[in-house]
């Protein structure tokens, strides 16, 4: 590598995380996706929607677990019917999942639900999707076009010879537009795929002809821990291209997991950190101190915090400094003893009985300096990402 090249490395961003993708606002319920708004989470019940007791059992449950809004499947006459008592004892917003049947869209619509999923590709063509834009409009309510590769139109399957992301995006698009010649413009767009590249490729590509907000998600993952892993790479990437403005982990079983997963994920992409991150070293021959135990602890005693805050606790003294220099609190520990720095600079040394006690002092004087959360820059002047609760 030349100089030349060595002075364009020291040029360059030292933060090459893009900036969000900038929507328009759609309200959904008490909740307005887009802007500058949090990446919202969701889930999906399980259960029959007609077992009222059984789907809202299950909706509390994903409420504890942090689950911001909730999706019920409508594919009967007895499901429309259990949508008015389910919203009515639930807290967050009820959000209807309609496929194939555009009368069970507009029964559905003459209940207190706060957003319509219709999937473009099985609604059964351009004039019932307008007589359920038209009552969505009536009612004031928002919809998502949610694109499914697995049920694209057969037209453009057959046009571009699989369902490749340029189909899916030109399937959103057309009905974006038919929407929009009946006046109405209040809508979320998912484009789905069980494959991360197609779905991730998908999202790119609508981001540049589109500012309606998206849903994200990679449907069909499967099974944990794979799917975990496998949502993770595909909505990481697209959460780091700035793109998605509400998130879905879609796991086989049961979905309170899901919750869990989605905040991993935004936590790690920083899109949305609402709680603090513990970074620790990998187990090898060079710990020198009980890591195990010290992190155990933290958790413990950081359970239901909310700060913003990224905590790294290192055992040797390879890279130790340099990553406890990088976190907002770190320390670098080896031999019973370490040293403890906020903002990247040295604050105090600790012995190892009293590291988790002193990193829990120093996450209070952090909270002190910064009351609403990260500062604009980090302690090397690198502009942060957005931190959303």
């Amino acid at each position: 590598m030349s100089a030349r090249d060595l002075s364009l490395l020291e040029a360059a961003p030292r933060h090459p995380a893009k900036p969000r993708h900038k929507t328009r606002e759609v309200r959904v319920g008490k909740l307005v996706f887009g802007g500058e708004n949090p990446v919202w989470v969701q889930s999906m019940t399980t259960t029959d929607t007609f077992d009222v007791e059984g789907t809202v059992a299950q909706i509390k449950k994903l409420e504890e677990a942090g689950c911001e809004l909730v999706r019920v499947t409508v594919p009967k006459p007895e499901d429309v019917g259990a949508l008015t008592q389910i919203k009515s004892r639930i807290g967050i917003p009820l959000i209807c999942d309609i496929h194939f049947d555009y009368k069970m869209a507009l029964t559905a619509l003459d209940h207190p639900v706060d957003k319509i999923r219709i999937n473009p590709g099985n609604i059964g063509g351009y004039d019932r999707f307008r007589q359920v834009v038209r009552k969505a409009k009536d009612k004031g309510l928002p919809m998502r076009i949610g694109v499914n590769a697995g049920s694209l139109e057969r037209e453009l399957v057959e046009r571009y010879g699989f369902p490749c992301p340029p189909a899916m995006v030109e399937s959103a698009i057309r009905y974006i537009e038919i929407a929009e010649s009946e006046g109405y413009d209040q809508m979320v767009v998912s484009l789905k795929s069980s494959d991360v590249n197609t779905a991730v490729e998908a999202y790119r590509l609508f981001a540049k002809f589109c500012d309606y907000p998206t849903h994200i998600g990679i449907t069909e993952a499967g099974k944990p821990p794979y799917a975990v892993t496998k949502s993770g790479v595909g909505l990481g990437a697209i959460l780091l291209d700035g793109i998605g403005d509400t998130i879905r982990v879609s796991l086989l079983g049961d979905s309170v997991p899901e919750i869990t997963a989605a905040f991993d994920i935004l936590l790690a992409s920083q899109r949305r950190v609402r709680r603090p991150e513990l970074i620790a070293c990998p187990t090898c021959g060079r710990l020198a101190i009980d890591l195990e135990k010290i992190i155990a602890e933290l958790e413990k005693r950081l359970e239901g915090k909310r700060t913003p805050v990224k905590i790294s606790v290192l055992g040797c003294v390879v890279n130790g400094p340099g990553e406890a220099r990088e976190a907002d609190i770190g320390i670098a520990a080896g031999n019973g003893k370490g040293v403890i720095f906020r903002n990247g600079e040295i604050v105090r040394n600790v012995l190892e009985a009293e590291m988790v006690d002193a990193l829990l002092e120093e996450v209070a004087l952090w909270e002190k300096e910064n009351p609403q959360g990260k500062p604009a820059v980090d302690s090397h002047g690198r502009k942060r990402l957005p931190v959303l609760s």
